[in-house]
């Protein structure tokens, strides 16, 4: 008999509801254990900072620095190889030209490239821009689904499938199958979207658009998803300085953190992006954007003057619980690493700006802004702060992709588009480098219990 989904839910939820009862009381770890066996939550020590467990020279994210002898914060910084990221944007603007390739290529060769170099890199980026045959068909048309996330690990345990030699993990093999998922990964999420689109409503249309080999990877992701394909340079460009500033953020992250994992226990490549993948989905992590344009939604629901005075008496609720989700946060501020400021966060601004002027958003800019300075100032006061809050990366992210009409649904795959660059860097390095599987340690706080016969339990 075919398994049924619908059935299965009606005939057990009321049993499974009382299962899961049962595993809540059992799976509830009492929290004082934590502090008696000194156990670092997250892997964050109580101030905050995170546990050392490895080593990179792929990326640095620097928040401090001891100056007389007291670490103290500083402005935050995001190198590459060594790299300013900022540096990297404004050299690429100054020479109006895309940065994300170089920025790919610095990530896994460790060095820029000169002229030659990039030319041939980006060349073989775009020769690898296409999907096996038939795989829109076989794979993507066959079953969308309404999360992209999801797509895009199914659509990457898929391509094992039509790899040549998928379980080889020597650097060579690595190499070349991350080149390939750097290029594909635009085609699978806005292909993906396209066929969910396409299924979801009677008034879509299937537009499959191939990509154009001249065009960055910026251009290209502009060019496939819309419509008409069309875009202006300033929008392009934007874009490729988000794919920059989301290429990579240190080893610590819960994505790149995963793939260190993973890569650890020899599985294949494609296993070691899908697990990925998983953890970038999460809302605390990849999907944080979301949340904030969800926030910003609200607001402009709620405040129907957008002056400091009216902002400031809603954001008062928000953080007491009274607006909004009643969470008492204000998404998008704030960082797990980043005190004074996030780097990526001081370049989006900027260019988020250019983008509203172009767009005829300059008041809805003006209104983010007023948000994060209002925010700032009463999460530090009602919390007793002695750090600065300010706005993260995902702060502005979101509402550039809404500026580029990117559907919401393709925000944090955007994220993936980037990331996949620092996740092969990484998955390189470990491989290379790290030799031992990880497997940090987990104290049971179980009792030991005498087996009771079947017959003999209540």
């Amino acid at each position: 008999m075919d398994f049924n989904e619908a059935n299965f839910i009606v005939k057990y939820s009321h049993r499974i509801n009382e299962l899961a009862k049962i595993a809540s009381v059992n799976d509830t770890i009492d929290s004082s254990f934590y502090l008696k066996y000194d156990v670092n939550r997250g892997l964050r020590d109580k101030n905050g900072k995170g546990v050392l467990c490895g080593l990179t020279d792929i990326s640095e994210v620097t928040s401090w620095q001891v100056i007389d002898g007291v670490r103290t914060p500083i402005p935050g910084i995001l190198r590459y190889r060594g790299y300013n990221v900022k540096d990297l944007v404004r050299n690429c603007m100054e020479e109006n030209r895309f940065g994300f390739e170089e920025t790919v290529y610095l990530l896994l060769f460790g060095e820029l490239p000169n002229g030659d170099q990039l030319s041939a890199f980006t060349e073989m980026l775009s020769d690898c821009r296409v999907l096996p045959r038939n795989f829109v068909r076989d794979v993507i048309m066959k079953s969308p689904s309404k999360d992209m996330m999801n797509m895009l690990a199914r659509c990457v345990l898929n391509l094992y499938s039509y790899d040549p030699d998928p379980e080889s993990t020597t650097p060579t093999n690595i190499l070349r199958q991350s080149v390939q998922l750097i290029s594909q990964f635009p085609l699978l999420a806005a292909y993906s979207y396209r066929a969910y689109r396409y299924e979801s409503s009677d008034n879509a249309s299937l537009i499959i658009h191939k990509s154009i080999p001249e065009y960055s990877l910026a251009q290209n992701t502009l060019h496939i998803l819309r419509k008409n394909n069309k875009f202006t340079d300033l929008e392009a460009k934007v874009l490729d300085i988000c794919l920059i500033l989301h290429a990579e953020h240190g080893g610590g992250n819960a994505s790149t953190f995963t793939t260190h994992l993973a890569t650890s226990t020899g599985t294949d490549t494609y296993s070691s992006v899908a697990a990925s993948l998983g953890s970038l989905k999460g809302p605390k992590h990849g999907g944080a954007n979301i949340k904030v344009m969800q926030m910003f939604d609200n607001i402009k629901e709620n405040v129907r003057v957008w002056d400091e005075s009216h902002i400031r008496d809603y954001i008062n609720q928000m953080l007491n619980k009274k607006a909004f989700d009643r969470s008492g946060l204000v998404y998008g501020m704030g960082h797990a690493v980043y005190t004074v400021s996030d780097p990526r966060a001081e370049v989006l601004k900027v260019y988020a700006g250019k983008l509203a002027i172009e767009k005829g958003r300059e008041k809805e800019f003006e209104l983010y802004n007023t948000v994060a300075s209002v925010a700032s100032e009463l999460i530090q006061d009602q919390k007793h702060l002695d750090k600065p809050v300010n706005p993260n990366v995902d702060f502005y992210s979101g509402f550039v992709y809404s500026m580029l009409n990117l559907p919401i649904a393709l925000y944090t795959p955007l994220f993936a588009i980037a990331r996949i660059a620092g996740w092969s860097a990484h998955r390189m390095e470990e491989a290379i480098s790290g030799g031992k599987i990880i497997r940090p340690a987990y104290e049971c706080v179980a009792a030991p219990r005498d087996y009771v016969r079947l017959a003999d339990r209540p």
